[in-house]
């Protein structure tokens, strides 16, 4: 029965092709607006996610306190309250899978006759594995070197690159302020930070000889961070509390009272905190897009009625010769529909070549999910049946004896 009645349908479609692609332009507009809308909201998502996770996965930064003199504070990481053997004790808690101790300074560094000023690290053997950072060309610290305070220095590409240009910088020796290290390896490419800074801007070292030869301080073996990794992301919160009680402990903080001379920032919640910013932005996109999917419904509405009106004697005709209302109404249901799902298939196309414009000529990341093309698509073919209820049920609802006699 419906196959009938979809040709007639489509007939009717085709005998005002005019008016029926002016009603689905607006549904073209709205289906490719919350596609393009969607994509922009997912692709900032992703990218907030992939710079989150340049600094490493189920990480931890433990900072030292600050300092106060006369009322005033210094920044966090002013006072010496954390050391070395606080990271190796946080090591040995369960759930700690990777713990670096970290050291920083800008430092001068000279090789030939180029020179570059960037942050020169002082870490461990752990620092790069938990990072998520490879080597890119050379070899990667080992716990020798950082037992043998050995001169030798990790560059980043833009680093490496600033000082060596095009020379493979990996067995070149580079001073680092006053002291001659030597190149052990180029790191592989990490890109901006959230803050955007350029994070392949900088240069490591073993923890051992920036303490010896860079860093100086009359407080030995103090640190300014330590940087440490879960086993899993489902341990993070416990494993939060326990490093924090663990600190504690080792300081002598025993009185409730005392504040901790420490900070530790979770990172995985920073992860949330982020993505939940994106999805917010990513719902009000969709939302202000779906505004224009509302309008084009009301254009089917206004259409299929003046299409009622129009075919008044039509309907009547078929009225009286055995057509049941609920046949009157699936052909007009029918017809809003298909002009709501063409538009629809036709909006899908428009929103994916506006996302590809938007990430060419913009340089913006965008992301389609098929999950927004079903929601689209789907949401495209209810606004055709709700839009479309109204005019259909008033042509099956019409008198056949007063609609023969209509002029």
């Amino acid at each position: 029965m419906l196959a009938p009645l979809t040709i007639e349908a489509i007939r009717a479609m085709i005998a005002n092709r005019l008016r029926t692609f002016l009603t689905m332009l607006g549904m073209v507009i709205g289906v490719g607006a919350v596609v393009l809308m969607l994509a922009v909201g997912e692709g900032t998502r992703i990218t907030i996610r992939k710079q989150v996770e340049t600094l490493g996965t189920n990480l931890f930064i433990v900072l030292a306190g600050f300092q106060q003199a006369s009322g005033a504070r210094t920044g966090s990481g002013s006072r010496h309250t954390l050391t070395e053997a606080d990271g190796k004790a946080l090591l040995e808690l369960e759930g700690v899978a990777l713990a670096s101790p970290v050291v920083n300074n800008n430092l001068q560094l000279v090789a030939g006759g180029q020179n570059w000023n960037c942050m020169v690290m002082g870490v461990n053997e752990m620092y790069l594995p938990l990072r998520d950072w490879e080597v890119a060309s050379g070899r990667p610290m080992d716990a020798l070197d950082v037992s043998s305070a050995a001169r030798l220095v990790w560059l980043g590409k833009s680093t490496a690159k600033e000082l060596f240009g095009s020379m493979e910088p990996v067995g070149q020796g580079v001073r680092l302020g006053q002291v001659p290290f030597t190149v052990a390896g180029i790191l592989a490419t990490k890109g901006q930070s959230l803050d955007g800074r350029d994070q392949d801007d900088t240069a490591i070292v073993p923890l051992s000889a920036s303490q010896r030869y860079l860093v100086g301080s009359r407080f030995r073996g103090s640190i300014r961070m330590i940087m440490v990794q879960a086993d899993n992301p489902q341990i993070m919160t416990s494993l939060q509390e326990d490093m924090r009680r663990l600190l504690r402990e080792r300081h002598h903080l025993i009185d409730a009272s005392q504040d901790d001379d420490f900070f530790i920032n979770n990172m995985s919640s920073l992860m949330e905190t982020a993505e939940n910013m994106a999805k917010s932005m990513t719902l009000l996109l969709g939302a202000i897009a779906s505004v224009s999917l509302c309008v084009g419904g009301i254009g089917i509405m206004n259409i299929m009625l003046v299409s009622v009106t129009e075919r008044t004697r039509e309907i009547g005709i078929r009225l009286s010769i055995g057509a049941r209302q609920r046949d009157i109404l699936t052909q007009f249901m029918l017809e809003a529909v298909l002009v709501s799902l063409t538009g629809g298939l036709l909006g899908l196309g428009a929103g994916a070549i506006g996302a590809w414009l938007v990430s060419y000529f913009l340089q913006t990341s965008v992301f389609i999910t098929p999950m927004s093309l079903i929601l689209s698509f789907t949401v495209s073919a209810g606004i055709g049946l709700f839009f479309g209820f109204y005019p259909a049920y008033k042509a099956a609802g019409q008198d056949p004896i007063e609609a023969l006699r209509f002029q």
